[in-house]
């Protein structure tokens, strides 16, 4: 065991300082003290020399072994440094012992995985996984830009975007096109990010069959629906008073299903687009329009209104929009009770973002059902659902035009308290208003 090195230091000055002292002794009964003294003090420097290049020589060596003096500072600043080296030594071999597992384990992902420099996103490692999705290869690719291997401008886009972003879907792999990939920025470390790229093929496959499936089959019941309807129009209840009750709850679910097959294959022609024609969209005609179909829904059973805090239009797909926002404006109807009120509102925010609300004073919706409102036939009470005429795909329509609008639905809402909905824009789709278009 090494002992406190305030005893070795002092240890070693008591040896030296007996060594002074004896060569003055022996000097000084020889007559020539002072100069044997500056001789033995030349020798002690000597000494320490020799054990400091000894020292210096050992230690570059990559196995290097303590010399066997067991005292003086020399012998245990080696025994330290031995025993430090030793653990650094131990502790690097565990270190590339866990790397190398971890390469392994990177190695057998089926997810491509890429590890970029977070500043210039230039490739420093990559797994064979990215060999086969996206096409590298080693080492050729190493220390490459990643945007000069992938070059589609969706791909291009999303990297030059935020840390974080969210992922990118359905990319087209550069090694074979029939491959669809999902891509993913993480960011760890200080200066590094990874990138992981999933084959989603199969999962798209089955996402366009359940497409064209909702498509087809929307199609095909739109024809016999609207025979059905339009028989039960024919029919006079005042002719058979008794079936009276039965053909107006017939005629009531033929247009519920009519309208929900109106909507399925709304949301599949969404689906289908990356992107819509933008024209300017007048937002003080849309919010009159907005006011007067909510009142017609209403039946004077709620106040509306409609506020315009913004002053500007949007730029947009006018029907699409109007579809989203009349959706909401049909739920905030449905869902507040008789002498109410909706207020749809227009306005900007400090960073220039653009929101229009639709805010009610209604039911409100637990926070447990918030994060599943967007999707498809999703009820929060389905008997109210069902007694108000909703179909359960309105909020998916919304979220869907929405998102080709690269725009989000913000949902703020409590039980008993009624709920705000929240289309956001971003600042770049604010137009100057044409106030040719103000509402009469």
């Amino acid at each position: 065991m090494a002992r406190p090195w305030q005893v070795t230091v002092w240890s070693t000055l008591a040896g030296i300082g007996f060594v002074l002292a004896l060569a003055f002794a022996i000097g000084a009964a020889l007559g020539v003290a002072w100069p044997a003294l500056a001789l033995a003090a030349l020798l002690a420097l000597g000494w320490q020399f020799v054990q400091l290049a000894r020292l210096l020589r050992d230690s570059a060596s990559p196995r290097w072994w303590p010399s066997p003096e067991r005292d003086g500072m020399w012998a245990e600043l080696r025994l330290r440094l031995h025993r430090r080296d030793r653990e650094q030594h131990r502790r690097r071999r565990r270190l590339l012992q866990v790397l190398a597992a971890f390469r392994r384990a990177a190695s057998a992902l089926p997810d491509a995985t890429v590890v970029l420099a977070a500043e210039d996103r230039r490739i420093l490692w990559f797994n064979p996984a990215a060999s086969r999705l996206l096409g590298l290869h080693y080492p050729r690719d190493l220390d490459v830009r990643i945007g000069n291997l992938l070059r589609a401008p969706r791909v291009l886009a999303w990297l030059q975007g935020e840390p974080g972003a969210e992922t990118l879907l359905d990319v087209p792999s550069p090694e074979d096109e029939s491959l669809r990939l999902s891509l993913r920025m993480i960011d760890y470390g200080e200066r590094q990010s990874l990138l992981v790229a999933r084959d989603v093929s199969k999962l798209m496959h089955l996402e366009q069959v359940r497409r064209d499936f909702v498509a087809n089959v929307s199609h095909e019941l739109r024809t016999p629906l609207t025979v059905v309807h339009g028989y039960l129009e024919m029919l006079d209840p005042d002719e058979h008073a008794e079936w009276a009750p039965m053909i107006a709850e017939m005629r009531r679910q033929s247009q519920r299903m009519t309208q929900i097959v109106e909507d399925l294959l709304t949301l599949s022609r969404l689906e289908s687009r990356e992107s819509l024609d933008e024209e300017p969209v007048p937002m003080a005609i849309m919010l009159a329009t907005l006011r007067r179909e909510g009142e017609a829904l209403s039946q004077g059973r709620h106040r509306i209104a409609s506020e315009d805090h913004a002053g500007v239009d949007l730029c947009g797909a006018p029907g699409d929009l109007h579809s989203a926002f009349s959706n909401l404006v049909g739920n905030a109807v449905r869902y507040t009770p008789e002498g109410g009120r909706i207020v749809v509102r227009w306005r900007r925010e400090g960073d220039g973002a653009l929101v229009l609300e639709v805010e009610d004073s209604g039911y409100g919706i637990p926070a447990q059902h918030i994060p599943r409102l967007t999707e498809r036939f999703y009820r929060v009470s389905s008997s109210r659902s069902r007694g108000s005429g909703g179909t359960g795909l309105g909020l998916s329509i919304v979220k869907h035009v929405l998102h080709l609008h690269d725009a989000h639905l913000e949902i703020d809402s409590e039980a008993g308290r009624g709920s705000v909905f929240r289309c956001r824009f971003d600042r770049s789709r604010m137009l100057p208003r044409d106030e040719s278009d103000a509402p009469s």
